[in-house]
């Protein structure tokens, strides 16, 4: 079923537009702007210019999405196969399923809505030019991950988004940045490195680079050594970008000085594409050797989801001088976590779990890091213990309208049943319970009861940060300090807060809570769409197990429906 028929060759040309219309524009992007189209502001032009084109793309995903036929999710849709090197048998071959097109939709609309907010909330740093052909070079590498159907397209789109990320976060970043930024590229690049070296074992071995032919012959032209060789190879480079325990450490770094939309496309978009690597390419090309390494694979990932619970629990303690956009990368350790336990399973309902557990991180986290961004544009500080101090900080009394929508997004994001993030936490779990035949079943559940207490670690630390920064600390005011009280009173306003209703000179009577800034105009429309779906997933996960399972399915099983 179709909601509207639409010609296979519109289709393909919707697919390669997707694809290569960010890179089009990036390059216009830097070229000088036509005299008609400079307006009074360059600088603003050419962001406009950003939120053209990922808007553009954003209505050609959804035009997609709506001829994509819903009957057959998993049979590859949209497809453009043309040689490119002939003596490799390299093809440009594209193509959508059930499992890549909610991820091609997740990275369109995350992109057009980083796009928008930069518009009104441009990061401080070079030009506004460089900025947004970034961006959009990022968004062609990550759409062109999830659509391309070759070994080594899949690698060179893996690897375009690194330069990209880098210098977002090298160049408009906060404190550290540099450091940060070499982090990532060090840690990213090399495991890419092991990884090339996997897919052209694949790849000569087999004989063929195209994953479709590679997935229907399912690893009977690979000998199991080979496979294992393979996915050990492949496996580290992509767990590093998941990235999975120990592999990490250059996460937190990078989302702590990171601007806001480089934290959210690297939260809700670029940690995906490990996950995706190891469904699209290891679990169907190299079943035997996952096979041999999946519970290695789900003990990294559980103590992952344990790991990531105890730091960020670690950070929103009292007097730690946590940053709150360090815990909520810790936090996305530990969901990352559950998807690649998930996948360990190798089972129909453990990969469904998993890749329902990627849209909704993307929509959850990507929302928390709009949010976390826009309190600390407003508080000018990301620390934990300031934004709970006992000065009247509380956001249900200075910003009741952030304060909601944050304290929705980290329930949302601890796994409250009827939100997206329930969902694919419950299904890696009931994946883990009976993992596939050949897998250790009392392993599983001892990884199944980990990962359950993790949940409820989850819950402890983000109901912690709810309590302090949205609620502030319960300390009596006959406990405080004359120094405490009188900071209390004059506490700061922000620059973009209400008026002052007093002129120089004129005292008036002190407030105990100052009021910020709430939500403002373009930061709605940035976040709503997030919060919206979010709920929408939650309440008729139907709408992506739908798209998902038939392909899983036909994935597991070598090709055949």
């Amino acid at each position: 079923m179709t909601v509207i028929d639409i010609s296979p060759s519109v289709m393909q040309f919707l697919l390669a537009f997707i694809v290569g219309a960010p890179l089009l524009g990036a390059v216009a992007a830097l070229l000088p702007a036509p005299p008609g189209l400079k307006g009074r502001n360059p600088d603003q032009a050419v962001l406009r210019h950003g939120v053209t084109v990922t808007g553009a793309v954003l209505i050609a995903a959804i035009v997609l999405a709506v001829g994509f036929d819903h009957d057959h999710p998993a049979t590859m849709q949209a497809t453009t196969d043309i040689s490119w090197i002939p003596a490799l048998d390299v093809r440009i071959h594209l193509g959508i399923d059930g499992i890549s097109l909610p991820l091609l939709l997740l990275t369109a609309l995350l992109t057009f809505l980083c796009a928008l907010y930069s518009y009104f909330k441009l990061p401080a740093g070079p030009s506004p030019k460089a900025f947004t052909a970034l961006v959009l070079v990022l968004e062609s590498g990550t759409l062109a991950t999830f659509a391309v159907l070759d070994l080594l397209l899949f690698f060179l789109a893996f690897e375009m988004v690194l330069i990209p990320m880098y210098f977002l976060i090298a160049r408009w970043g906060g404190d550290q940045r540099q450091a940060a930024a070499w982090k990532f590229i060090l840690y990213t690049l090399l495991g890419s490195v092991v990884m090339l070296l996997g897919l052209l074992l694949i790849g000569l071995k087999s004989g063929s680079f195209d994953m479709v032919a590679l997935a229907t012959d399912n690893g009977r032209g690979l000998t199991t050594s080979v496979q294992v060789i393979a996915v050990l190879a492949i496996g580290v480079g992509l767990a590093v970008k998941t990235p999975m325990w120990p592999l990490h450490s250059w996460l937190p770094d990078a989302h702590t000085a990171a601007p806001t939309v480089g934290s959210v496309l690297l939260a809700g978009v670029l940690l995906k594409m490990g996950t995706y690597g190891f469904v699209r390419i290891l679990l169907p090309i190299a079943p035997d050797g996952m096979r041999t390494f999946a519970p290695y694979l789900a003990a990294f990932a559980v103590v992952g989801i344990v790991y990531g619970s105890l730091a960020c629990l670690a950070l929103a303690r009292n007097g730690a001088k946590g940053d709150l956009k360090r815990l909520i990368a810790y936090s996305s350790v530990g969901h990352m976590g559950f998807v690649l336990l998930g996948i360990a399973t190798m089972t129909p309902t453990g990969v469904n779990g998993a890749l329902f557990a990627n849209i909704a991180h993307g929509l959850i986290t990507g929302l928390l890091f709009f949010l976390v961004g826009a309190i600390k544009d407003r508080y000018g500080t990301a620390d934990l213990d300031t934004l709970a101090g006992a000065t009247g900080a509380a956001l249900y009394g200075r910003a009741p309208r952030l304060g909601a929508l944050l304290a929705f997004a980290a329930v949302a994001s601890l796994g409250l049943p009827g939100l997206a993030g329930f969902w694919g936490e419950m299904l890696t779990l009931f994946g883990a319970y009976s993992p596939a035949e050949g897998l250790s079943r009392p392993a599983f559940r001892t990884f199944m009861a980990i990962g359950a207490f993790g949940t409820l670690l989850t819950a402890a630390y983000m109901l912690i940060v709810v309590r302090r920064v949205c609620m502030g600390e319960h300390t009596p005011h006959s406990q405080l300090s004359p120094a405490t009280s009188q900071q209390a009173a004059t506490a700061p306003q922000p620059a973009d807060g209400p008026e002052r209703s007093a002129a120089a000179g004129s005292p008036q009577p002190a407030r105990s809570t100052p009021q910020l800034a709430d939500i403002q105009g373009y930061e709605a429309a940035a976040w709503t769409p997030l919060a919206a779906l979010t709920v929408l997933a939650g309440l008729w996960p139907a709408i992506l197990l739908g798209l998902t399972d038939p392909a899983v399915q036909k994935l597991l099983a070598g090709g055949k429906s």
